[in-house]
């Protein structure tokens, strides 16, 4: 057994004060403070009214601590699982770019080399596959040479072999993809818009054929423009008022600013909306050079201002965060509680792809998949599967 003790438990978008007992790799129940007896040979660990909750769920993130998944080797996926799990992040869904079908095979062939996970980094959900069918308009820093339509035997062909997909970003409106949405549904695998210059016509119409996601909203995504003197809504508008939509932020403090974070939080609400990082490989890293892609066909980075930016400095190439940045901005600039923001990255980007059922909540009988931090989000411990991985001075 393996108690922990006298910490405050962030569950629900509720705070609470409670000791956590844990049976190897489960929780087998959630006490009142100091009414679990100490026994010899229990393991104790004391919380010190510390914050604890489930551990981050990323289901946007493309690299860190200097690798990328594009990178195509267990090693370069072993780096990035341990710079996350540092952070917070228990389980995240590796993210693929636009590329060639080479490249993109490669990125599968290693996920199914790497399986769940490494004991001592994040575990591994699924895929996600990012493109490569966006639009050009809306392409952002993924490379336009490896942009193009829908080709139901390219994507059938990635599908059968990686069956781990969890979540594919399409722009809608283009020619076949809605037919691909249909089959993406029969494989149960999420169509998720992003990258796109839809109009809100065009996304409702895509939510008849399973588009209910959009990928880190307001970054790539159409928003209001007048045709012929009449206005037309896009996907930003499309993400507040349809209720059948969930949507993603990358809430670095860097892509939105404060007062679309509130925006978000205050008209979408913590039910429909996720915190994911969409960090690039140089999560983790200052300043400096960097490469957003494979280290083979990425393109040059610049990193400053706690940001990625294309080299001209004239548009971001990707994010640098964490998760516990994350819920640190919501926390102090949306106008989310603490538990809220811890809300937003662990249930419900569990609830967006299908698995709530297993993960993204502190309940008894789920895994032991655990994150200790202090009011100011820095993570003093981290715990997968009931084992300690990651410690800090408490």
């Amino acid at each position: 057994m393996t108690i922990i003790g006298n910490i405050n438990l962030v569950e629900n978008c509720t705070v609470t004060p409670a000791d956590i007992v844990i049976d190897k790799e489960t929780i087998l129940r959630i006490a009142v403070p100091g009414s679990v007896k100490k026994q010899e040979g229990h393991i104790y660990i004391e919380g010190k009214g510390l914050y604890l909750s489930h551990g981050f769920i990323d289901i946007h993130v493309h690299g860190g601590g200097g690798a990328d998944f594009m990178d195509g080797t267990k090693e370069a996926w072993h780096q990035i699982a341990r710079l996350h799990l540092s952070h917070g992040t228990t389980a995240m869904v590796p993210t693929t770019l636009a590329a060639d079908s080479e490249s993109l095979l490669k990125a599968f062939e290693t996920s199914q080399e790497c399986g769940e996970g490494f004991s001592d980094g994040s575990k591994f959900l699924g895929i996600h596959v990012e493109g490569p069918y966006l639009s050009p308009a809306q392409c952002g820093a993924q490379d336009p040479a490896y942009i193009r339509l829908p080709d139901p035997e390219e994507y059938k062909r990635l599908i059968q072999a990686c069956p781990k997909i969890l979540r594919w970003t399409i722009a809608p409106e283009l020619p076949g993809a809605l037919e691909m949405g249909d089959y993406l549904i029969s494989r149960g695998i999420l169509p998720c818009i992003g990258h796109s210059d839809a109009t809100g016509d065009q996304v409702r119409m895509a939510l008849g054929h399973g588009f209910c996601h959009v990928t880190h909203l307001y970054s790539a995504t159409s928003t209001i423009v007048r045709k012929q003197g009449f206005r037309h809504t896009g996907i930003v508008e499309s993400a507040y008022l349809l209720a059948a939509l969930t949507s993603e932020i990358i809430a670095d403090g860097c892509h939105l600013p404060p007062d679309l974070l509130q925006m978000a939080f205050r008209f979408i609400g913590p039910d429909r909306l996720c915190l994911v990082t969409d960090a690039m490989r140089a999560a983790g890293q200052e300043e400096g050079e960097s490469i957003l892609g494979s280290l083979e066909t990425g393109q040059q980075v610049i990193i400053e201002d706690g940001v990625a930016k294309m080299p001209d400095r004239l548009a971001f190439a990707g994010s640098i965060c964490t998760a516990d940045r994350l819920v640190r901005t919501m926390a102090k600039h949306s106008g989310a509680s603490l538990a809220e923001a811890v809300y937003m990255v662990t249930f419900v980007p569990a609830r967006i792809l299908g698995l709530s059922g297993e993960t993204g909540r502190v309940l008894p009988g789920r895994k032991a998949d655990l994150v200790l931090f202090d009011d100011m989000i820095n993570v003093k411990m981290v715990m997968t599967d009931g084992k300690v991985r990651v410690s800090c001075p408490l």
